[in-house]
């Protein structure tokens, strides 16, 4: 009789173990819990902790990509969980965010204006949709140097951004409902849009730079604590221009 060790093994080799790396997600996942956190902050009426629950959200953004490139942790799994957790943080919050404080106070112009005020709040999360689903089926075949649309992280620091530099200064939202549509409006519409914006992708923080280029960041730090809620707003606001600016030049230029 065959002992066990003299049976011939004739099952298929076993498949190497998937799974997810740990780091790069975790931090997707706490980007994913600020924008949560600002979305119940906002229905509690804590405006201001809902505007910095969000901008807590874009700075883990911008990390979880970098960690993993810089670990060589990147897989498929995490651009996509990546790409889910933005719709929340970057889509739904803000949108629900500027309804909860401005756009549902629009009912008090009239009936027509009220239901105007959710279908903009709508517009603009549709558009942070859309803007994800063509980012990333176009993300290999695009410049890296330009985003095609206003990236989602930057058209919800525009919108909160005015929430909160308002809200910072004493002002109601009700008393900036209009301004608040015509901002969330804009900032959907330059999400789905095909104006070009600059990346910063190919800047180099690796090698060697100006003393000048070191100063110029200092600076910024300097102006940014003067009024923080402000300076991020006309931060990204100026970004958010930028991209109309900068077509409408590339437009004279051709014609020239």
């Amino acid at each position: 009789m065959d002992t066990p060790e003299n049976i011939p093994d004739n099952s298929p080799e076993k498949k190497r173990r998937r799974g997810i790396y740990l780091l790069p997600n975790l931090i997707t996942t706490a980007a994913l819990f600020a924008g949560f956190y600002g979305i119940v902050a906002a229905m509690q009426g804590k405006f201001e902790q809902a505007g910095v629950a969000i901008f807590i959200a874009m700075i883990l953004d911008g990390l979880d990509g970098r960690v993993a490139r810089m670990t060589n942790t990147q897989s498929e799994f995490g651009a996509e969980y990546d790409s889910l957790a933005d719709m929340a943080s970057f889509g739904l919050a803000p949108a629900l965010v500027m309804y909860e404080w401005a756009l549902q106070s629009l009912v008090n112009v009239s009936w027509h204006w009220g239901k105007l005020g959710w279908l903009a709040a709508f517009l603009y999360v549709a558009s942070a949709a859309l803007r994800l689903a063509r980012f990333n089926t176009r993300a290999s075949s695009t410049d890296k140097r330009y985003f095609q649309g206003l990236p989602s992280p930057a058209a919800a620091a525009v919108v909160v951004g005015f929430m909160w530099a308002c809200y910072d200064n004493g002002i109601k939202g009700e008393d900036v409902s209009i301004i608040a549509f015509a901002i969330i409006v804009f900032a959907g519409l330059m999400m789905v849009s095909n104006v070009s914006y600059y990346s910063f992708k190919d800047i180099d923080f690796h090698n060697k730079v100006p003393f000048i280029a070191m100063l110029a960041v200092v600076m910024i730090f300097v102006f940014a604590s003067i009024d923080p809620p402000i300076m991020i707003f006309g931060g990204f606001m100026i970004y958010a221009l930028s991209g109309p600016a900068l077509s409408i030049t590339r437009r004279i230029k051709k014609r020239r």
